[in-house]
């Protein structure tokens, strides 16, 4: 772990950066003065030598899309790789600040250098913000030494970009480690396609909760409106409406078109056992895959990384239940 001396601070919006306007707080450019300045008044904190990007137009965060995962991870490439930076701080919105630290954690499989992406409850400069104590607080890791990969950096605590939720939607102390079971099977070796140098593509993902009522032609038109995986949130350790033959026929029928059906826990805490149950047994029947102990996340952002490598379906579905980057595994 070896103390930064050439970070790049990546600005792409967020609530740490709003300021006000005449229908509330929005994305506001400019964050690199309020930054100097804040670390001019203050000399004693410890702070890498460090180099700023904003990617344009700055981000509230809810409105987050694919291509600009597919942007950041571009940009840290470029500052990894071409400019020789040596860690990468990248300051983002809270509301898909663990979804993008799971897309970036997968997206960027073998980056050497630490990316840690932090951001706020409260905007800098509003009196008892915790902007400027997480933004510092990141520094001063990165200027001790971070391992490299990829963290989010919140509230004092540093946690792993796969493994963390936003859980509060108003407390300083908003993520934390979702702490579902950790066993799965570590892979041997990253295969080349999912390098962080390789690029991804976009991908048509959706996420299905199962509920009490859930109707087999709802579940159908889903399926059938041009996705390439749906996510399917199940009970427990993975189960659902098994004595629903109509439900059971939509996914098979899905799986023979080659639409990915993953499945991960409703529960905070669970994970997917298909053979404890037999409802379990028979959405496996179907051709749903385990996403194990894997939140929301974890798994969207790993179906994106890979089937956005253009991997085929069979290796997908291989891959899934495998730790790739500590998501499974301690």
């Amino acid at each position: 772990m070896t103390p930064s001396q050439n970070l790049l601070v990546l600005y792409t919006g967020g609530t740490i950066g709003m300021q006000m306007s005449e229908s509330g707080l929005a994305p506001a450019s400019g964050f690199e003065a309020r930054l100097r300045a804040e670390q001019a008044a203050h000399p004693e904190r410890p702070v890498p030598s460090w180099r700023f990007r904003e990617l344009s137009p700055p981000l509230d965060s809810a409105n987050m899309t694919q291509a600009h995962w597919l942007a950041m991870r571009d940009a840290i490439v470029q500052a990894v790789d071409a400019d020789g930076c040596d860690a990468v701080l990248l300051l983002h919105g809270t509301d898909t600040l663990a979804y993008s630290a799971a897309a970036l954690s997968f997206l960027l499989l073998g980056l050497p250098v630490p990316l840690l992406l932090t951001g706020s409850m409260q905007p800098a400069g509003v009196a008892g913000s915790d902007a400027w104590a997480n933004l510092f607080g990141a520094l001063a890791l990165l200027a001790r030494g971070v391992a490299p990969g990829v963290h989010l950096y919140f509230n004092g605590q540093l946690l792993h970009g796969a493994r963390a939720s936003k859980l509060k939607s108003e407390a300083f102390d908003a993520f934390a480690d979702h702490q579902r079971p950790r066993h799965g099977q570590r892979l041997a070796a990253l295969p080349a396609a999912l390098h962080y140098r390789q690029p991804r593509q976009p991908v048509r993902l959706a996420v299905q909760p199962l509920f009490p009522g859930l109707a087999a032609e709802q579940l159908r038109a889903l399926l059938a409106s041009g996705v390439q995986a749906v996510l399917l949130e199940c009970y427990g350790s993975g189960t659902g409406p098994a004595d629903n033959p109509e439900i059971l026929a939509a996914l098979r029928e899905a799986r023979a078109r080659g639409v990915l059906l993953a499945a991960i826990s409703q529960c905070p805490q669970g994970h997917v056992e298909f053979g404890v149950y037999a409802a379990g047994s028979a959405l496996a029947g179907c051709g749903l895959v385990s996403g194990a102990g894997m939140g929301r996340e974890a798994a969207l952002g790993k179906l994106f990384s890979l089937l956005g490598a253009g991997l085929p379906l069979a290796e997908v579905e291989r891959l899934l239940p495998l730790d790739l980057c500590g998501e499974l595994a301690d």
